[in-house]
């Protein structure tokens, strides 16, 4: 009857199956999920820098630790970039356009972290920044792969070092440790923008999906 020829036509298809294609499932790592790690990165490296200010601006000392100090910006802090731009002249900016200026800003502060690090005197101290700059370089890593996932070229050419040849050192230690606060504020304030930037962008990108992918076996 019918149902003995649907049981016979099972058994049938049950003994031929390693000769059909077989079906695969995979996720596709796409735009959309390194956009959302990298996002997570850098809120998290907000919250490790709120940390790593207090304990170096104490080693800094009054009145750099001080909750008030707002000291103007001097004309040898320019080196660093900076991210006091309007806010809607950034947003105004192609998506192309932010991602570029946070991978060159980034960069260049990794280097002046970097030399921040060889000059401190304390070994805990010394731990928390290269912590701090190994998280770092992994967000300049992660932009790079959000900037490939969506088709933009990196940025041309290597980033700036912190001092060019010939530049002049800080002629006293008060305007050294004024260039290091200018450098943990700076930071402090492309973080914060950049995980905006972020999270707009990850409700712009879709997250990645499944899908699924035949693989043809003995054809």
């Amino acid at each position: 009857g019918d149902s003995w020829g649907i049981f016979t036509f099972l058994c049938a298809a049950l003994c031929n199956l390693p000769a059909l294609p077989a079906l695969n499932c995979s996720e596709e790592l796409g735009a959309g999920q390194s956009i959302q790690q990298t996002y997570d990165l850098t809120r998290y490296l907000e919250h490790q820098l709120r940390t790593l200010a207090g304990t170096y601006l104490n080693y800094l000392g009054p009145p750099f630790n001080e909750p008030d100090f707002n000291p103007p910006r001097l004309a040898r802090a320019e080196r660093v970039p900076s991210a006091t731009v309007d806010l809607d002249l950034w947003r105004g900016l192609t998506d192309n356009a932010r991602l570029a200026a946070n991978y060159r800003a980034y960069s260049r502060l990794l280097c002046y972290l970097r030399v921040l690090d060889g000059q401190v005197g304390t070994a805990e101290l010394r731990h928390r920044l290269a912590h701090f700059c190994a998280s770092l370089q992994g967000l300049v890593l992660s932009i790079g792969g959000v900037m490939s996932s969506l088709g933009y070229p990196l940025p041309a050419g290597p980033a700036a070092p912190p001092a060019p040849p010939g530049a002049p050192a800080a002629p006293n230690d008060f305007l050294k440790k004024m260039d290091d606060f200018w450098l943990l504020k700076e930071l402090q304030t492309w973080l914060w923008r950049s995980a905006k930037d972020f999270n707009r962008l990850k409700k712009k990108v879709p997250p990645a999906v499944v899908t699924l992918r035949l693989e043809a076996r003995g054809f």
